[in-house]
């Protein structure tokens, strides 16, 4: 074998992807028989390459953390986690870097998230999209471990999703929200963003399954997608509430999946809502903390945010290194914080 054999140079002898050879000669599962005879064979006549991802002398794994450019509460926490983390990763050989890419334009966001396959290694927040599926595939098969964080992008070749069960948040919303109602409110409005970010699609098919199974006298109304700014919010939720066909002396609660609960509050405040309609939202930001002291939140529903970002740097690193059981996660679980139980 020559000593600048490489992964590609198998993967062109036996006529496969890159992909498919690493998955060969890791024994990972996803390749028929024959094709894996084909693999060992060309694997037996140039030798064996050198690991990928193995460690190195003097150099650090070069991993990316790639997360939504528009600016919201949440993603600034992230942001700010990942870069209170990097002595951390420095002591696991990690040289981290952080990217904010634009999601409105899918094309643009996958073709910005195709060059970083220079790294080592990849945990995106992205849409769940057809170009950005594409754009993780072709990163897998150029010899980059990707995971997905917080948000999943189902189909992709993507190792593993880190984050909460987002189906079972929007459960648990459902449920704090249908226990409130009483009496004559018997209305939960549902609201968020315009989206394709699938945590955010998964919360509100939960909440809408646990109302209809445990609740099913009570009526659930979806407000039109509010602006993620709190602004935005507040002006769009006022407009709908005084809106026709809306009788929000009949309104419990409302659950809102994504950014904007600011805004939500503020528009429950101006029609005098506040502490009789009960909100529920997602994520312990300072926004939050202190929206839950004032009665502007009923619940937050939290998950671990720096666990998800240790873990996918874990999970990144020992796939590399080709450990066994790297992709054993535990899911954080959902916290529900209230003002009497802040942290």
């Amino acid at each position: 074998m020559s000593a600048t054999a490489t992964i590609a140079d198998i993967a062109a002898r036996a006529g496969v992807g890159t992909a498919t050879v690493d998955r060969v000669l890791n024994k990972r599962p996803g390749v028929n028989a024959e094709t894996v005879q084909r693999v060992l064979q060309v694997v037996a006549e140039l030798g064996s390459p050198p690991q990928r991802g193995r460690p190195r002398k003097g150099a650090n794994f070069r991993f990316a953390f790639v997360l939504p450019a528009e600016p919201s509460p949440f993603v600034e926490l992230v942001d700010r986690l990942i870069a209170q983390a990097a002595g951390e990763f420095r002591h696991q050989h990690i040289t981290e870097v952080t990217h904010r890419l634009a999601t409105t334009d899918a094309v643009q966001f996958s073709a910005e998230l195709a060059q970083l396959a220079d790294c080592d290694a990849v945990a995106v927040m992205a849409p769940d999209l057809p170009p950005v599926k594409l754009a993780i595939n072709e990163l897998v098969r150029t010899g980059v471990h990707v995971v997905t964080l917080f948000s999943d992008v189902a189909g992709s070749m993507r190792e593993t999703h880190i984050g909460a069960d987002n189906r079972a948040a929007g459960r648990t919303a459902g449920l704090l929200l249908g226990r409130m109602a009483a009496g004559s409110r018997d209305t939960l409005l549902l609201s968020s963003q315009a989206t394709r970010l699938s945590a955010e699609i998964e919360r509100r098919i939960g909440f809408a399954q646990v109302v209809e199974e445990r609740f099913p006298k009570l009526k659930v109304l979806r407000t039109p997608d509010l602006p993620a700014d709190d602004a935005g919010a507040s002006r769009a939720l006022l407009r709908f509430l005084r809106g026709k066909g809306v009788d929000v002396g009949r309104v419990a609660g409302i659950y809102n999946v994504g950014s904007g609960s600011a805004g939500v509050a503020r528009a429950l405040e101006s029609l005098a809502l506040t502490g009789t309609v009960g909100v529920v939202a997602h994520d312990f930001t300072d926004e939050h903390r202190a929206l839950l002291g004032n009665n502007g939140l009923a619940y937050v529903l939290h998950q671990d945010i720096h666990y998800c970002i240790s873990t996918a740097a874990r999970v990144l690193r020992a796939l590399c290194e080709n450990v066994r059981g790297a992709l054993n996660v535990v899911q954080p679980r959902v916290e529900i914080l209230t003002a009497e139980n802040l942290h």
